[in-house]
């Protein structure tokens, strides 16, 4: 459309570097956690946008929202809000009373003003639309078409050839994402491997997990890497899991980036029974669904889909249908296109 993006964020040890066809600044805090982090980014983040000169802002979910609308208001320019998860109830908030009440007394104020929203799925802007009386646009968080990469050969990278391989890929390895379960049911399967693609708070106590089970020739680690570069990977895989649990509101209405990563690289699924989920993989066919991820109940649940040879060659054909829709282009260029040029 014309523009010129500057894109803002913080930059933390183990960043990747990043080329992109727009400007981009990458700040450097002193905290990189807990309230002092959000504090710091906030006051840095307001001063940026202060003085930058700039047409329209775009904030990237809650904890940017704040710095932006202070800065709209003050140089009376337009605001975009981009809602990427129903952040007041994220898991890692849920046991912090007082934080939670800060986050919610910033959105409750300001949400209700806005005149531009976005946001990731019917259900999330359903929740938005009963507490404020302003529903988002929703833009699902799906893949550009592409013409796949070669996948990645497996010896070259340490996965024997003759196992049968699942996958969990992304930035948000967390708590309640059912890794662990992933992990523990792997164990009870002959000639299953598991493949872990990215980072997240629960990394540590898998690894430990995996060393205390003697897992390192069923569990393979690999860290985040650029997009094209992962699907390489994630096609490698014969199966995808997407097990978030349903333990708190942001959980259930979430609609994981790897679900789609999943159908692009043409690789069937296997995922926790969520509401959004959910609707996906049983309106394209591209998977199973399963409600109790008990280590030994989703073994036998992985067992069985990959021992169905006919059935997951469906499942395979069917995310290339689905990759046909769930794009990009047909998904979000057009919706993006009419916020903007109502600006």
């Amino acid at each position: 459309m014309g523009f010129e993006v500057v894109l803002v964020g913080r930059i933390l040890p183990n960043s990747l570097p990043i080329s992109r066809p727009y400007s981009t600044i990458r700040m450097k805090l002193l905290f990189s956690s807990g309230p002092f982090f959000y504090a710091e980014f906030n006051l840095i983040l307001f001063f940026l946008l202060l003085f930058t000169k700039a047409n329209v802002l775009h904030s990237n979910d809650l904890d940017t929202l704040l710095p932006n609308f202070i800065v709209s208001k003050l140089k009376k320019i337009p605001l975009v809000y981009d809602s990427h998860e129903y952040f007041t109830e994220v898991p890692e908030i849920q046991n912090k009373p007082i934080v939670k009440a800060v986050w919610k007394g910033i959105e409750g104020w300001i949400f209700p003003k806005l005149k531009r929203t976005l946001t990731v799925n019917e259900a999330i802007a359903q929740l938005f639309d009963n507490s404020y009386k302003n529903k988002p646009l929703v833009i699902r968080n799906v893949p550009n078409t592409m013409s796949l990469p070669s996948k990645m050969d497996r010896n070259s990278v340490g996965v024997p050839e003759d196992i049968q391989l699942l996958v969990i890929q992304g930035a948000g390895l967390n708590m309640d994402r059912g890794v662990e379960e992933a992990v523990l049911a792997v164990s009870l399967l002959h000639n299953v491997g598991l493949m872990l693609i990215g980072s997240g708070d629960a990394l540590p106590e898998i690894k430990k997990m995996v060393e205390e089970n003697n897992l390192q020739n069923k569990v393979f680690f690999f860290p985040k890497m650029d997009y094209l570069h992962m699907i390489q990977y994630t096609q490698m895989a014969d199966l995808g899991l997407s097990l978030d649990k349903d333990t708190n509101l942001n959980y259930r209405y979430s609609l994981p980036n790897k679900l789609f990563d999943y159908i692009h690289a043409g690789i069937p699924v296997l995922a926790s029974d969520l509401v959004e989920v959910s609707k996906i993989v049983k309106t394209w066919q591209v998977g199973d669904i399963i409600s109790d991820l008990a280590p030994q109940t989703l073994a036998e649940k992985i067992k069985l889909m990959l021992n169905d040879y006919p059935k997951m060659a469906e499942y395979k054909a069917n995310t290339k249908l689905a990759a046909l829709e769930l794009n990009w282009e047909k998904e979000a260029e057009e919706k993006l296109l009419q916020v903007y040029c109502g600006l």
